[in-house]
């Protein structure tokens, strides 16, 4: 079910109540962009969402014998997850703070 990417413009029409607009002009206007710049951007995102959430492999019995041993594997520690860890949450946690090793001890 591959896509091509045409440069061909098409019209797409919604319909929707006067505080979803109100909403989605809200938005649009804090990111400095137009309704429908900020709709097609939406709806874009969530459509790649869905479509890779429902992606499927299949494996024979030895395949995903070794695709679990490799999800069952920690991460090595490594200054990307070192530094992923120390960042700061829009809410003012760092997943350092939740994330506690099963002995007890943070990541170092």
């Amino acid at each position: 079910m591959g896509q091509t990417r045409s440069k061909e413009l098409v019209k797409i029409s919604i319909r929707c109540k006067a505080w979803q607009r109100n909403l989605i002009s809200q938005a649009a206007d804090r990111l400095g962009c137009t309704r429908s710049d900020f709709v097609l951007e939406s709806a874009c995102r969530r459509a790649e969402e869905v479509l890779l959430d429902q992606t499927f492999f299949a494996l024979d019995a030895k395949g995903f014998a070794a695709l679990q041993a490799m999800l069952d594997q920690p991460l090595a520690p490594n200054d990307c997850l070192r530094r992923t860890l120390k960042a700061r949450s829009p809410w003012g946690t760092t997943a350092a703070d939740a994330s506690v090793a099963s002995d007890g001890e943070r990541m170092k």
